[in-house]
């Protein structure tokens, strides 16, 4: 099962915000990086006053750092666009932004938040994952996969949005623990249950996502396209 986790190969974890990388694959990318596979993480946004302070900022890109070490991550690329503002920012920019890391790294795999979550951010870093992943490039990522994340993929309307209807799964039994404690580093991120963004919650949902494919605990991604 290890061997069939390679063909990952270089993975591109795109993040509107810093955490949802973790709560969307932290499992994958710690087991990822035991077999040496190169995994990088894109944030996309930072906190800007007045909605945000610099030191909250400074706070969240210092958790960030913590936990992406954990986790085995390569490096981190902060792309520095206005978090909860994206829908005010000229989508040309983001394309920009976005496509630069993705043509910088050639990653084989494109990991991606996905389309029906609730937060304006996650969609619009989905469509501007997709523009710079478009296969008529040279060179673009033959797998993309969105993942989903606690208290943004299931808070939009029932038949309205799109579900997050799972159709690839990776078994992490061998990561859910570095995930939790990855999640932990976010102190000013996490919460108590019953919250969403909860050691619990986050235990709860990979226990069962495993069940569907009877495994111990599992990480649900939807193929946007894979290429072979």
């Amino acid at each position: 099962m290890n061997e069939g986790l390679k063909v990952f190969g270089r993975t591109l974890v795109i993040a509107p915000h810093p955490d949802d990388e973790v709560l969307g694959a932290g499992g994958t990318i710690a087991r990822l990086g035991d077999l040496g596979v190169e995994v990088f993480a894109a944030v996309v946004t930072t906190g800007r006053p007045p909605m945000f302070s610099v030191e909250a900022a400074k706070t969240v890109r210092a958790e960030s750092a913590r936990a992406h070490a954990h986790l085995g991550v390569r490096e981190t690329y902060w792309l520095d666009q206005p978090a909860a503002q994206l829908f005010d920012t000229p989508h040309f920019e983001l394309n920009r932004a976005i496509g630069d890391v993705v043509r910088k790294l050639d990653p084989t795999t494109l990991l991606v938040p996905f389309l029906g979550d609730i937060h304006f951010d996650h969609q619009l870093v989905f469509q501007s994952s997709l523009v710079a992943a478009r296969p008529h490039q040279a060179a673009f990522p033959s797998t993309v996969l969105a993942y989903e994340t606690l208290s943004e993929t299931n808070w939009n309307a029932p038949y309205l949005t799109p579900a997050f209807a799972p159709n690839l799964f990776v078994g992490i039994e061998d990561g859910l623990t570095r995930k939790i404690e990855a999640m932990q580093m976010f102190e000013s991120q996490v919460r108590s249950a019953p919250h969403e963004r909860s050691v619990e919650s986050i235990r709860a949902l990979a226990t069962l996502r495993g069940a569907t494919v009877h495994r111990p605990a599992a990480e649900a991604y939807v193929v946007v396209r894979n290429v072979v």
